[in-house]
């Protein structure tokens, strides 16, 4: 398969014609600059889906918005160091055994959209426009929208939006782990994984002989943490694990990469935060109130972890 001269890393093949063609580069190689070469490809040939790779990022392309033409922007995005439970089914529909042009054609356009629409809320979260500013404000405020009064009301609306969502997800926290809400806390055994990532998820393995707590306090302190970092941090890429002899604040999940640490009993709350060499470094507290007063320290901690995400993003 060619365009002027050029050929395609690969073609996969149904009845002698080609269905998918796989344009392939190293590792550290920004796919951005390549989409243009796979979209010659595919005006030439009789594919109905183009991937492009660098063996760590998979974008799968189709064309939806017109005929014979590849879209700009692909319908499916795959990190392989950062794979999805909601992926996983999406790329099942590409293996042999269940492979149907029209099923994958079928879903494409609801996965393009449903992640182009939670890309352009994630944007107006962090930095509200004027028009989705205006929608708010044509509701609730009936004088003149002049530029002071936008400017005046962005910040409010980004924190009341950003906090009604907080409490939505502490809401569906407290409801999953709390079966019965008379109880003060509930115990979970062996290890208990929060991840935001998707809906509330709370795993737990039964063992008799590791029982974990989950208090109100941890939970409270988990939620102070994550309104200190939800104009650094996605809240997708925070979550929380509670162990027997502490509750931690992760990023994206990996307990390699923990934001803070709490550690509190019935006689002394201590919130732990790790220096650039992973050394503990311990702040008694007083109450949970008193990690407002930590969030220049626990913003360092994460900004870490962003920093070296970036690097590594420029690495591949």
């Amino acid at each position: 398969m060619s365009a002027e001269g050029e050929r395609v890393d690969y073609a996969i093949m149904s009845d002698s014609n080609p269905v998918i063609l796989i344009e392939c580069k190293w590792a550290g190689e920004p796919l951005e600059k390549h989409d243009s070469q796979l979209f010659r490809y595919f005006g030439t040939s009789t594919a109905k889906f183009a991937i492009l790779t660098n063996g760590l990022i998979y974008r799968f392309y189709t064309d939806l918005e017109e005929p014979n033409k590849m879209d700009e922007s692909p319908f499916l995005e795959i990190d392989m160091l950062n794979l999805k439970d909601t992926q996983i089914p999406e790329l099942k529909k590409f293996q042999k055994s269940s492979f149907s042009v029209d099923n994958i054609f079928n879903t494409a356009s609801e996965l393009k959209y449903s992640h182009q629409f939670r890309a352009v809320f994630s944007d107006e979260l962090q930095n509200p426009s004027d028009d989705f500013l205006k929608f708010f404000l044509n509701t609730v405020y009936s004088g003149v929208k002049t530029q002071n009064v936008m400017e005046k009301f962005r910040p409010i609306l980004k924190k009341s939006l950003n906090g009604y969502i907080s409490e939505l997800m502490n809401d569906k926290i407290k409801s999953a782990l709390n079966a019965d809400d008379a109880q003060p806390s509930v115990t979970v055994t062996n290890d208990t994984l929060i991840n935001q990532d998707s809906d509330t998820n709370v795993e737990a393995e039964s063992n008799s002989s590791s029982k974990i707590v989950t208090t109100q306090d941890e939970l409270d302190a988990y939620f102070a943490v994550r309104m200190i970092l939800h104009d650094i941090i996605p809240e997708t890429d925070i979550a929380c694990k509670d162990t027997i002899n502490y509750f931690s604040v992760l990023y994206q999940g990996k307990v390699t990469k923990w934001i803070c640490r709490f550690s509190f009993n019935s006689a002394h709350k201590t919130l732990i935060i790790p220096d650039e060499e992973k050394k503990e470094i311990k702040y008694p507290l007083e109450s949970v109130y008193d990690i407002s007063k930590l969030k220049d320290s626990i913003i360092e901690s994460a900004s870490r972890y962003l920093r070296q995400h970036r690097t590594e993003k420029k690495l591949r």
